[in-house]
């Protein structure tokens, strides 16, 4: 059984230490995963399984030259690690180093999925050790771009394959979940010990794969994206051509503010209305009547209606003085309120 050297932290402790924060950041309860809480469990569970990583190179527990079955059954807890530590490591949030984050997480999930398949741990294709496209990715492809999209066919077994997995993965879960209880309470024998891990590496099989097919795809979008953003930067020691500074103007509103300011802009006013109605009044092309009279400042509309009367009284208006005194005699004789017989009082 493996057991760490040292005074420091045992090998099996850094193993349930890392898994779990690992397990914490995974189960989410914080409202981000770039929340600083979030980030501090990342970098603490990396920190563990980084250094129970390099007890386990240490003590050279597994090898390809091995079997599956000269392997203890307590060891085999510790070949998932570099898978963990690729989960771990695309928890990380910086966007500066996102693509290294990226190469690093799948380096780890590669390395985990080569020695399951150096121990026939599962059935399935090895992915290649660098992403698609970049040992070429300076030079085009012979066939053009036709050549790069994945055939109908191709598209087909991908999806397949994918809906296989998450079947597997289901059912891997639910056996897990109800050996975990008797595995980790001491309770199961050394084969149900045996086959609990061994559904652990399988369920993490299945994640590596499907990790390493999205990690390809994102360092595609990323790459292509700094290709684009190096090809629209200008060269180096060149400048954008200077702009010559626009002209403020002003929107003047009467003509006084025109002549302080200026008009800024052909095409304004050059006159106010009544200067208008003054020129062509000088002109003779309009009378003076026609120009509007304005009310003089200060008086509100009910004194301009008292002139208006008195002004009409005055030039015996015999209509509208007859009117008045039919008025003034009507009260004369009928008190306030008078004829108001369904609301009295």
């Amino acid at each position: 059984m493996a057991e760490g050297a040292g005074a420091g932290p045992r090998l099996a402790e850094l193993l349930a230490a890392g898994r779990r924060l690992w397990e914490e950041v995974e189960a989410g309860a914080e409202p981000s995963s770039g929340a600083p809480a979030v980030q501090d469990k990342v970098r603490q569970g990396l920190d563990a399984l980084q250094r129970a990583a390099a007890m386990v190179a240490q003590l050279d527990l597994f090898s390809e030259n091995e079997e599956l079955e000269e392997i203890a059954s307590a060891d085999l807890k510790y070949l998932p690690l570099p898978a963990l530590l690729g989960a771990l490591t695309l928890k990380q949030v910086d966007l500066s180093r996102r693509l290294e984050h990226l190469e690093s997480a799948r380096a780890h999930f590669w390395r985990f999925l080569k020695l399951c398949s150096s121990y026939g741990l599962g059935s399935f294709h090895l992915p290649p050790a660098s992403p698609p496209g970049e040992e070429d990715a300076g030079s085009p492809s012979p066939g053009g771009p036709t050549a790069a999209q994945p055939s109908l066919v191709a598209m087909a077994s991908s999806r397949q394959a994918k809906i296989e997995r998450y079947k597997q993965k289901k059912e891997l879960e639910n056996r897990l979940a109800s050996m975990r209880t008797f595995v980790e309470g001491g309770q199961a024998d050394e084969d149900q010990i045996r086959e609990y891990y061994i559904l652990q590496i399988q369920k993490w099989i299945n994640t590596s794969l499907e990790e390493i097919e999205s990690i390809d795809q994102e360092m595609v979008i990323l790459r292509s994206r700094g290709t684009a953003k190096q090809s629209s930067a200008p060269p180096h020691g060149t400048s954008r051509q200077a702009r010559a500074p626009l002209k403020p103007f002003i929107l003047t509103r009467d003509a006084a503010q025109a002549k302080v300011f200026g008009a800024g802009y052909p095409g304004l006013p050059t006159m106010t209305v009544d200067d208008w109605y003054e020129q062509r009044r000088r002109q003779g092309v309009v009378s003076g009547q026609s120009t509007p009279q304005r009310a003089p400042a200060g008086i509100t509309d009910e004194e301009l209606q008292k002139q208006q009367q008195e002004k009409k009284e005055e030039e015996d208006d015999e209509e509208a003085l007859q009117k008045a005194r039919n008025w003034d005699d009507w009260k004369d004789t009928h008190p306030r309120g008078y004829g108001n017989r369904q609301n009295v009082g």
